[in-house]
Protein backbone atom coordinates (compact mmCIF):
# COMPACT_ATOMS: atom_id res chain seq x y z
CA UNK A 1 0.00 0.00 0.00
CA UNK A 2 1.25 3.88 -0.74
CA UNK A 3 3.14 5.34 2.29
CA UNK A 4 0.49 8.58 1.78
CA UNK A 5 -2.35 6.03 1.65
CA UNK A 6 -1.46 4.64 4.83
CA UNK A 7 -0.24 8.16 6.60
CA UNK A 8 -3.85 9.47 5.44
CA UNK A 9 -5.78 6.30 6.87
CA UNK A 10 -3.43 6.63 10.15
CA UNK A 11 -4.41 10.19 10.50
CA UNK A 12 -8.15 9.89 10.10
CA UNK A 13 -8.51 6.93 12.03
CA UNK A 14 -6.95 8.60 15.30
CA UNK A 15 -8.57 11.81 14.83
CA UNK A 16 -12.16 10.20 14.35
CA UNK A 17 -11.58 8.47 17.23
CA UNK A 18 -10.45 11.66 19.18
CA UNK A 19 -13.46 13.23 17.83
CA UNK A 20 -16.00 10.53 18.82
CA UNK A 21 -14.15 10.72 22.17
CA UNK A 22 -14.43 14.07 22.96
CA UNK A 23 -16.76 15.99 20.28
CA UNK A 24 -14.30 18.01 18.62
CA UNK A 25 -10.38 18.17 17.95
CA UNK A 26 -10.45 16.01 14.52
CA UNK A 27 -8.19 18.93 13.26
CA UNK A 28 -5.71 19.01 15.49
CA UNK A 29 -5.10 15.62 15.83
CA UNK A 30 -4.95 14.63 11.63
CA UNK A 31 -2.70 17.83 11.81
CA UNK A 32 -0.41 15.92 14.09
CA UNK A 33 0.12 13.39 12.02
CA UNK A 34 -0.50 14.55 8.36
CA UNK A 35 1.64 18.03 8.76
CA UNK A 36 4.72 16.42 8.63
CA UNK A 37 4.11 14.39 4.77
CA UNK A 38 1.07 16.37 3.20
CA UNK A 39 0.88 19.68 1.35
CA UNK A 40 -1.31 22.19 3.02
CA UNK A 41 -3.62 22.39 0.51
CA UNK A 42 -3.85 18.87 0.48
CA UNK A 43 -4.48 18.93 4.41
CA UNK A 44 -6.93 21.33 4.06
CA UNK A 45 -9.63 19.37 2.41
CA UNK A 46 -8.81 16.12 3.87
CA UNK A 47 -9.14 17.10 7.40
CA UNK A 48 -12.89 18.89 6.69
CA UNK A 49 -13.70 15.73 4.94
CA UNK A 50 -12.85 13.31 7.82
CA UNK A 51 -14.32 16.10 10.07
CA UNK A 52 -18.11 16.77 8.74
CA UNK A 53 -18.21 12.59 8.49
CA UNK A 54 -17.58 12.54 12.26
CA UNK A 55 -19.70 15.56 12.94
CA UNK A 56 -22.67 13.93 10.75
CA UNK A 57 -22.33 10.83 12.37
CA UNK A 58 -23.07 13.03 15.57
CA UNK A 59 -25.87 14.79 14.03
CA UNK A 60 -28.97 13.15 15.25
CA UNK A 61 -28.10 13.33 18.52
CA UNK A 62 -27.39 16.55 18.15
CA UNK A 63 -30.43 18.01 16.94
CA UNK A 64 -31.72 17.14 20.57
CA UNK A 65 -29.33 19.11 22.18
CA UNK A 66 -28.42 22.45 20.01
CA UNK A 67 -28.51 25.72 21.75
CA UNK A 68 -29.30 27.59 19.33
CA UNK A 69 -28.87 31.28 21.35
CA UNK A 70 -25.30 30.57 21.89
CA UNK A 71 -24.63 28.67 18.62
CA UNK A 72 -26.14 31.03 15.95
CA UNK A 73 -23.83 34.18 16.66
CA UNK A 74 -20.46 31.91 16.51
CA UNK A 75 -21.98 30.73 12.89
CA UNK A 76 -22.86 33.69 11.56
CA UNK A 77 -19.25 35.08 12.43
CA UNK A 78 -17.53 32.14 10.79
CA UNK A 79 -19.52 31.82 7.90
CA UNK A 80 -17.81 35.63 7.26
CA UNK A 81 -14.31 34.05 8.47
CA UNK A 82 -14.36 30.95 6.64
CA UNK A 83 -13.40 32.62 2.78
CA UNK A 84 -10.48 34.53 5.00
CA UNK A 85 -8.97 31.06 5.68
CA UNK A 86 -9.18 29.44 2.12
CA UNK A 87 -8.08 32.78 1.09
CA UNK A 88 -4.81 32.24 3.48
CA UNK A 89 -4.31 28.76 2.68
CA UNK A 90 -3.38 29.57 -1.38
CA UNK A 91 -1.10 31.98 -0.05
CA UNK A 92 0.41 29.79 2.82
CA UNK A 93 4.66 28.17 2.68
CA UNK A 94 4.21 24.34 3.72
CA UNK A 95 7.21 25.46 6.07
CA UNK A 96 5.25 27.90 7.84
CA UNK A 97 2.07 26.32 7.80
CA UNK A 98 3.32 23.61 9.87
CA UNK A 99 4.95 26.00 11.93
CA UNK A 100 2.09 27.25 12.59
CA UNK A 101 0.38 23.76 13.13
CA UNK A 102 3.18 23.50 15.80
CA UNK A 103 1.96 26.90 17.38
CA UNK A 104 -1.37 25.63 17.52
CA UNK A 105 -0.58 22.69 19.31
CA UNK A 106 1.64 23.80 21.74
CA UNK A 107 -0.52 26.68 22.78
CA UNK A 108 -4.07 24.55 22.28
CA UNK A 109 -3.18 21.36 23.94
CA UNK A 110 -1.41 22.38 27.49
CA UNK A 111 -4.17 25.20 27.64
CA UNK A 112 -7.25 22.56 27.57
CA UNK A 113 -4.84 20.14 29.96
CA UNK A 114 -5.02 23.05 32.42
CA UNK A 115 -8.19 24.02 32.17
CA UNK A 116 -9.80 23.64 35.01
CA UNK A 117 -7.43 26.75 36.24
CA UNK A 118 -8.09 29.11 33.98
CA UNK A 119 -9.48 32.07 34.77
CA UNK A 120 -13.63 32.46 34.28
CA UNK A 121 -15.29 35.10 32.70
CA UNK A 122 -18.60 36.79 34.00
CA UNK A 123 -20.56 37.34 30.74
CA UNK A 124 -20.07 37.65 27.26
CA UNK A 125 -22.24 39.30 24.46
CA UNK A 126 -23.33 38.15 20.93
CA UNK A 127 -20.43 40.35 19.13
CA UNK A 128 -17.74 38.08 21.33
CA UNK A 129 -19.48 34.85 20.39
CA UNK A 130 -19.58 36.30 16.90
CA UNK A 131 -15.98 37.12 16.89
CA UNK A 132 -14.91 33.92 18.25
CA UNK A 133 -16.63 32.64 15.24
CA UNK A 134 -14.52 34.48 12.85
CA UNK A 135 -11.61 33.45 14.77
CA UNK A 136 -12.92 29.77 14.00
CA UNK A 137 -14.12 30.19 10.26
CA UNK A 138 -10.52 31.59 9.58
CA UNK A 139 -9.20 28.47 11.31
CA UNK A 140 -11.72 26.21 9.63
CA UNK A 141 -10.61 27.51 6.08
CA UNK A 142 -6.70 27.54 6.58
CA UNK A 143 -6.74 23.95 7.85
CA UNK A 144 -9.94 22.03 9.31
CA UNK A 145 -9.14 23.40 12.29
CA UNK A 146 -12.49 25.07 13.41
CA UNK A 147 -12.84 23.84 16.88
CA UNK A 148 -9.93 25.19 19.01
CA UNK A 149 -11.48 28.97 18.93
CA UNK A 150 -14.85 27.68 20.63
CA UNK A 151 -13.98 24.86 22.53
CA UNK A 152 -11.54 27.67 24.87
CA UNK A 153 -14.23 29.86 24.80
CA UNK A 154 -17.05 27.25 26.12
CA UNK A 155 -14.04 26.11 29.11
CA UNK A 156 -13.37 30.11 29.79
CA UNK A 157 -17.56 30.76 29.60
CA UNK A 158 -17.83 27.93 32.36
CA UNK A 159 -20.27 26.09 30.48
CA UNK A 160 -21.51 22.50 31.09
CA UNK A 161 -20.12 19.36 29.86
CA UNK A 162 -23.66 19.20 28.08
CA UNK A 163 -23.75 22.69 26.19
CA UNK A 164 -19.99 22.92 25.46
CA UNK A 165 -20.59 19.20 23.14
CA UNK A 166 -23.37 20.69 21.73
CA UNK A 167 -22.13 24.23 20.75
CA UNK A 168 -18.95 23.14 19.72
CA UNK A 169 -20.50 20.37 17.95
CA UNK A 170 -22.72 22.54 16.06
CA UNK A 171 -20.44 24.68 15.32
CA UNK A 172 -18.01 22.40 14.13
CA UNK A 173 -20.74 21.10 11.34
CA UNK A 174 -21.78 24.32 10.23
CA UNK A 175 -18.07 25.47 9.45
CA UNK A 176 -16.79 22.47 7.89
CA UNK A 177 -20.36 22.04 5.68
CA UNK A 178 -19.12 26.08 4.48
CA UNK A 179 -15.72 25.35 4.21
CA UNK A 180 -16.12 22.07 1.90
CA UNK A 181 -18.77 24.40 -0.12
CA UNK A 182 -16.02 27.33 -0.65
CA UNK A 183 -13.02 24.89 -0.90
CA UNK A 184 -15.45 23.18 -4.05
CA UNK A 185 -16.43 26.25 -5.46
CA UNK A 186 -12.84 27.83 -5.25
CA UNK A 187 -10.97 24.75 -6.88
CA UNK A 188 -8.79 23.88 -3.88
CA UNK A 189 -10.33 20.28 -4.08
CA UNK A 190 -7.96 18.92 -6.09
CA UNK A 191 -7.64 15.66 -8.04
CA UNK A 192 -5.46 13.79 -5.88
CA UNK A 193 -8.02 15.17 -2.51
CA UNK A 194 -11.16 13.81 -4.30
CA UNK A 195 -9.22 10.15 -4.95
CA UNK A 196 -8.54 10.37 -1.22
CA UNK A 197 -11.81 11.45 0.42
CA UNK A 198 -12.98 8.13 -0.18
CA UNK A 199 -10.21 6.30 2.12
CA UNK A 200 -10.71 9.09 4.78
CA UNK A 201 -14.25 8.77 5.33
CA UNK A 202 -14.05 4.72 5.59
CA UNK A 203 -10.88 5.18 7.84
CA UNK A 204 -13.10 7.65 10.30
CA UNK A 205 -16.24 5.55 10.55
CA UNK A 206 -15.75 3.16 12.64
CA UNK A 207 -12.98 4.66 15.16
CA UNK A 208 -15.28 7.37 15.53
CA UNK A 209 -18.24 5.31 16.43
CA UNK A 210 -15.87 3.49 18.69
CA UNK A 211 -15.09 6.88 20.68
CA UNK A 212 -18.58 7.78 20.51
CA UNK A 213 -19.72 4.09 22.34
CA UNK A 214 -16.14 4.91 25.06
CA UNK A 215 -17.51 8.68 25.45
CA UNK A 216 -20.74 7.60 26.78
CA UNK A 217 -19.43 4.23 28.69
CA UNK A 218 -16.18 5.68 30.54
CA UNK A 219 -14.66 8.78 31.29
CA UNK A 220 -12.39 9.87 28.94
CA UNK A 221 -10.44 12.21 31.42
CA UNK A 222 -7.26 9.96 31.23
CA UNK A 223 -7.06 9.76 27.80
CA UNK A 224 -7.81 13.51 27.06
CA UNK A 225 -4.50 13.83 29.07
CA UNK A 226 -2.73 11.59 26.73
CA UNK A 227 -3.94 12.78 23.80
CA UNK A 228 -3.48 16.48 24.73
CA UNK A 229 -0.03 15.46 25.89
CA UNK A 230 1.12 13.47 22.71
CA UNK A 231 0.02 16.34 20.62
CA UNK A 232 2.20 19.12 22.68
CA UNK A 233 5.06 16.91 21.75
CA UNK A 234 3.90 16.46 18.12
CA UNK A 235 3.54 20.48 18.05
CA UNK A 236 6.87 21.15 19.84
CA UNK A 237 8.99 18.60 16.83
CA UNK A 238 6.89 20.53 14.02
CA UNK A 239 8.24 23.53 15.27
CA UNK A 240 11.88 21.96 16.33
CA UNK A 241 11.74 20.61 12.57
CA UNK A 242 10.53 23.98 10.53
CA UNK A 243 12.52 26.30 12.42
CA UNK A 244 15.77 25.53 11.06
CA UNK A 245 13.96 25.32 6.97
CA UNK A 246 13.09 28.56 7.84
CA UNK A 247 16.21 30.15 9.17
CA UNK A 248 18.34 28.33 6.35
CA UNK A 249 15.73 30.13 3.76
CA UNK A 250 16.25 33.31 5.36
CA UNK A 251 20.02 33.44 5.66
CA UNK A 252 20.43 32.78 2.08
Amino acid sequence: MDSLILIVILGAALAGFVQGLSGSNFGLVAMAVWAWALDPTLTGPLVVCGSLTGQLLAAGALRKQLDLPRLWPMVAGGVLGVPLGVLLLHQVDPVWFRLLVGIVLVLWCPLMLFSAHLPRLAGNSRRADAGVGLVGGIMGGLGGLSGPAPALWAVLNNWDRATQRSVIQGFNLAMQASTMLTYLLSGTVTAQALGLFPVVVLAVLVPTLLGVRLYRGMSDQLFRRLVLGLLTLSGGLLIGLSLPKLLVSGAA
